[in-house]
């Protein structure tokens, strides 16, 4: 099912992004916009996806971040990648570098150290300063990663 979005839904997906990104304006008011319900619930602009929900959550797809790299990341190192891009959630002993200032519930890119490329969007189950002092466990709670089934259908 598609929906086009009036000029008041888009108003209010623009607060929620400055909220949540602080993105001021990500879409114009005369954007057209659309709502997209499927197995995924997606915002498009012009045929091209540039956020999903996750619950009630707005999250940025993955090419969104590519082009316009506008999340706080963490980096994983090489071993974890295979896991990451399978969709396994972070573990504290995969994450080789963390952005400053991320708090718990944010919503994060997730890179590898080598091209600093994002290859997830997760979820921060702890703040940056909690993770560092992690030895182990979950870190991060993956979104959405390349490869998977959201990824196929907007690729």
């Amino acid at each position: 099912m598609r929906k086009q979005l009036n000029k008041s839904e888009i108003k209010k997906i623009n607060k929620t992004l400055n909220e949540l990104y602080d993105l001021d304006e990500f879409f114009s008011k005369k954007d057209k916009l659309e709502l997209e319900e499927n197995e995924y619930k997606i915002i498009k602009k012009d045929d091209k996806t540039y956020f999903f929900y996750h619950e009630k959550l707005i999250v940025p797809t993955l090419k969104n971040v590519l082009e316009n790299n506008f999340l706080k990341k963490t980096t994983v190192d090489m071993g974890a990648i295979k896991f990451v891009t399978s969709g396994a959630d972070v573990m504290r002993p995969g994450i080789v570098k963390i952005d400053k200032g991320i708090k718990q519930n944010d919503v994060i890119a997730i890179v590898d150290e080598k091209h600093d490329k994002p290859l997830a969007i997760g979820i921060a189950l702890f703040s940056s300063e909690e993770i560092k002092k992690q030895k182990s466990g979950k870190s991060i709670k993956i979104l959405h990663y390349v490869g998977d089934k959201l990824w196929k259908e907007i690729n």
